[in-house]
């Protein structure tokens, strides 16, 4: 039989066993790394908004140098009005995919808690929308989205006003009221998260529908009644 010196063994061990490759990190696509600098950044600027993000933060999460990201939007503006631009698009369509319902009670039910269903799921985009906005940036934040919102209550308001017996052209002003009211509250509840997002639904149309209810045709101030 023949035997084999420690050193051959030794030999074919090292032999049996493969070298192995240096790991390569695997390339993003241009529009995988766009999606990571449009993420990151939604990150960044609800944390801190837009006057306190900056360009080198966003490459510095997302492992790549600056140009990276001025090649792909310009400039800290142009990341923002992306970003932006999605969370206008993605609560419009919740909401507006939401209104289904024929009584406007219901209406006003899917309306409001749509939106803290929104809030509850993306905390960070909600953040980005009520953050104050740049000055160049004068639409397309959380206000001019309420406005569209409250444009879409318009017409159902105004339908209902007019089967009602009321002025029709005072539709605008009740749904902007209305809006504003579940608007408010929701930046209101993105801080405290209690009660449960359906308790502050239920309570944000009690409040709206039984007042809707009794509405008087040709309100008038109490203060501004002179004494008979």
């Amino acid at each position: 039989m023949t035997e084999v010196s420690g050193s051959d063994t030794s030999t074919a061990r090292r032999r049996a066993v493969p070298a192995s490759k240096p790991s390569s990190r695997v390339r993003m696509s241009a529009a995988q790394r766009r999606e990571q600098l449009i993420s990151i950044a939604r990150q960044i600027f609800a944390e801190r908004g837009f006057d306190a993000t900056s360009i080198e933060e966003v490459a510095a999460r997302a492992k790549v140098s600056k140009p990276v990201v001025y090649e792909h939007f310009g400039g800290k503006e142009g990341l923002y009005a992306v970003v932006v631009d999605r969370e206008v698009r993605s609560l419009l369509d919740r909401i507006t995919t939401a209104l289904t319902a024929g009584h406007p009670r219901e209406l006003l039910e899917q309306a409001a808690l749509t939106l803290l269903t929104y809030i509850e799921e993306e905390t960070s985009g909600f953040r980005v929308l009520v953050r104050e906005s740049p000055l160049m940036s004068a639409t397309g934040n959380f206000s001019s989205v309420m406005n569209d919102v409250a444009h879409q209550v318009e017409h159902i308001l105004g339908a209902e006003f007019s089967s009602r017996g009321y002025d029709p052209k005072l539709a605008e002003l009740y749904s902007q009221a209305l809006v504003g009211m579940v608007a408010l509250t929701g930046r209101w509840w993105l801080e405290v998260r209690r009660p449960r997002k359906e308790t502050v639904a239920a309570h944000l149309v009690n409040l709206a529908w039984n007042g809707l209810s009794h509405l008087e045709p040709k309100p008038g101030l109490i203060t501004s009644r002179k004494p008979g």
